[in-house]
C-alpha cells in the first residue's frame, strides 16, 4: 500500500477522490487532526520568545511539545486507518467452504473489525487531546495568529466527529457486547470533551471578531 503521508497534498486528495473505498473518511479525519495539531504548534511558536507574551511561555511551550507528539501520532493513523480497512476486505475474501474455514474467516473478520474501530477511536482521542488545549492557545497565543488557532480548532473538531462516525459505523459488527459498549462510552466521552473545548473556542473567537 502507498505510504499516504508521503504523498503530496494534491496526490493525497486525488487518492481520496478516486473510486477506491480507501483511503476514506477515517484517513481524512486523521489528516485533519494532524493539520489542526500542527497549526496549534505554529501559534505557540509564534508566541514563544516574544517578550510581551512572556506570561504565556510556560503554558504554550508545554502545549507545543504535546501537539508535536499528537501530530506525529495522527499522521501515523492516516495510514493505519486504511490498513485497518484493507484487513477487513482481506478477511472477507477468506475461503468459507468447510466449518474450519468458516470459523477462521469469522475470527479474522471479528479481529479486523475491532482494529477498524480501534484506529479511528485513537484518532478521535488524540484530536480531542489537542483541541482541549485550543482555548488556551487562542486566549494566550500571539493575537496576530488568532485566526490560525481558530482554524486549528475547527480542523480538530472535524477530526473528532469524523473519526467517531467511523467508530460508530463499525460497532454493529463487534460481537463482544462489552467491548462494543466500551467503545460507545469512550466515543461519547471524546465527543463531549471536544464539544466543550469547541464551545470555549467559539466564544473566544466571537469575542475576537473571528466568528459570527
Amino acid at each position: 500500500m502507498t505510504d499516504l503521508v508521503a504523498l503530496s497534498v494534491r496526490d493525497f486528495s486525488a487518492s481520496l477522490a478516486s473510486d477506491a473505498p480507501a483511503p476514506g473518511g477515517g484517513s481524512a479525519s486523521a489528516a485533519a487532526g494532524a493539520m489542526g495539531a500542527a497549526l496549534l504548534g505554529m501559534v505557540c511558536r509564534l508566541t514563544l520568545g516574544r517578550e510581551k507574551y512572556r506570561d504565556s511561555w510556560e503554558d504554550l511551550e508545554r502545549i507545543a511539545s504535546a501537539t508535536d507528539a499528537q501530530r506525529d501520532t495522527l499522521l501515523g493513523l492516516v495510514d493505519e486507518d486504511t490498513r485497518a480497512y484493507d484487513a477487513i476486505v482481506s478477511a472477507r475474501k477468506l475461503p468459507k467452504e468447510s466449518p474450519e474455514e468458516k470459523a477462521a474467516r469469522k475470527k479474522a473478520i471479528d479481529d479486523a473489525t475491532v482494529l477498524a474501530t480501534t484506529v479511528p477511536m485513537q484518532t478521535a482521542f488524540f484530536s480531542m487531546e489537542a483541541i482541549a488545549t485550543a482555548p488556551v492557545v487562542l486566549e494566550k497565543g500571539n493575537p496576530n495568529c488568532a485566526s490560525d488557532a481558530f482554524v486549528a480548532a475547527l480542523l480538530l473538531s472535524s477530526a473528532v466527529e469524523g473519526a467517531l462516525a467511523n467508530v460508530r459505523i463499525n460497532l454493529p459488527g463487534i460481537g463482544d457486547a462489552e467491548l462494543a459498549e466500551g467503545f460507545r462510552n469512550d466515543a461519547a466521552l471524546a465527543a463531549a470533551r471536544a464539544a466543550e473545548a469547541m464551545e470555549k473556542v467559539r466564544a473566544l473567537a466571537k469575542a475576537k471578531g473571528l466568528a459570527a
